[in-house]
């Protein structure tokens, strides 16, 4: 249930702050939250306005202590997806939002709304999806085929009647849940999904792994709260930064676990961990991942560039009066970390709001829903950087 004390500080705190910073009177953020107390006092809730959503999920995006890239919060885009009622027509979004999000390779930083948790604490849209396009895993008798990090979900989906061919790179369908209905399995249509085939420009032996990733990180499963409202479903993306998917994704040993396949076309020393093998493969299979997605007109940040971002966006923040914070463990890339300027500062963790959190899945039990964030998890796929972050995948 909601409280409506919590409710009306939270949206007091935000109107505030909204319309200090488009540069409306106090005048007019007073006359607004009356008719905002007014509601809460008629209904337990309020509704946000256009305005106030597009300015709030720029908030959040600022306010998000893992991301590195925050220098570009200002260009995300909404779409207000909150009438949406039923399976199809959230469907119907989240494939416009693929198709526009991904725009041909040049990614646009969006964010598809859906309705808001009620007073009663019922979540009217569910998205079970980590992210809206995600490769499959398989439990197999000679090991995982696939996303080690999907096989819980790909069960689920299996449970709910979809088929998948079990291999490596499958993109799962959707799964919808619209409250008082049974969740819905939705295959995405294959003209939406953009993929790159990973490719080095000095090892062409590379190649032959057959590796692959898809184009932009699309995160699906975290809460939105603006001003004391929840949003259980808010999908949004940004870009990848490079480590994400050559450090994390596909070198991780518990993901892909490609660093030995990679040193091995590279004709590398492996007896000896004293070589560095898995270093030098490390900074090959991120070579390649940048260069592809960078061939096939893919938008991708390395994460020396990102990291130079971020200080200009303490730089501005600096200028603007307001305090960066950050969670550390998150914000230094994956690969050479002491290399950029992250590494060697400290930053508050404070959560300001509005933000995104982490969420329990609708498939999982005993999880806490008001976490701000998770404890740092090694084995938990980095976010991404609307530059997987929240932002980055």
């Amino acid at each position: 249930m909601t409280n409506t004390n919590d409710m009306w500080e939270e949206a007091s705190t935000f109107i505030y702050t909204c319309y200090e910073e488009l540069g409306l009177c106090r005048e007019a953020a007073e006359a607004r939250l009356l008719d905002i107390q007014r509601e809460i006092e008629d209904s337990g809730t309020y509704g946000h306005t256009q305005q106030e959503l597009e300015y709030g999920i720029k908030l959040a995006w600022r306010n998000s202590n893992r991301c590195i890239g925050r220098l570009s919060w200002q260009s995300i885009r909404l779409v207000d997806a909150r009438d949406a009622g039923s399976a199809e027509e959230v469907a119907e979004c989240l494939f416009q939002h693929i198709r526009t999000a991904t725009n041909h390779g040049k990614v646009i930083p969006l964010l598809t709304l859906f309705a808001p948790r009620t007073p009663e604490g019922v979540d009217p849209v569910r998205i079970w999806n980590h992210q809206l396009i995600r490769y499959a895993g398989y439990e197999t008798s000679s090991g995982i085929v696939g996303d080690p990090a999907s096989v819980a979900f790909t069960k689920e989906a299996m449970k709910l009647g979809w088929e998948g061919n079990g291999t490596d790179y499958e993109v799962l369908p959707l799964v919808i849940e619209i409250a008082g209905q049974k969740p819905v399995y939705v295959p995405i249509p294959k003209d939406l999904i953009m993929e790159v085939d990973i490719e080095h420009p000095d090892y062409p032996e590379m190649e032959s792994l057959g590796l692959r990733w898809y184009a932009v990180p699309m995160i699906s499963d975290m809460r939105l709260e603006i001003g004391g409202i929840q949003y259980p479903a808010a999908p949004f993306n940004g870009w990848y930064m490079g480590t994400e998917i050559g450090a994390r994704n596909l070198a991780d040993p518990f993901r892909y676990n490609k660093l030995p396949a990679v040193a091995k076309v590279m004709g590398l020393e492996t007896t000896s961990e004293a070589s560095l093998w898995r270093d030098k493969a490390l900074v090959e299979l991120n070579v390649a991942v940048l260069h592809s997605y960078r061939k096939n007109g893919v938008s991708m940040v390395d994460h020396h560039t990102a990291a130079n971002q971020l200080a200009k966006f303490e730089e501005r923040e600096a200028e603007a009066g307001r305090e960066v914070t950050g969670n550390w463990t998150w914000l230094i890339p994956p690969m050479s970390p002491a290399t950029t300027h992250i590494f060697h500062k400290s930053y508050s963790n404070q959560v300001k709001k509005p933000n995104f959190f982490h969420q329990p899945a609708p498939y999982t039990k005993n999880q806490d829903d008001n976490l701000p964030e998770k404890k740092f998890d090694q084995k938990e796929e980095a976010n991404p950087a609307l530059a997987t972050c929240p932002f980055h995948g």
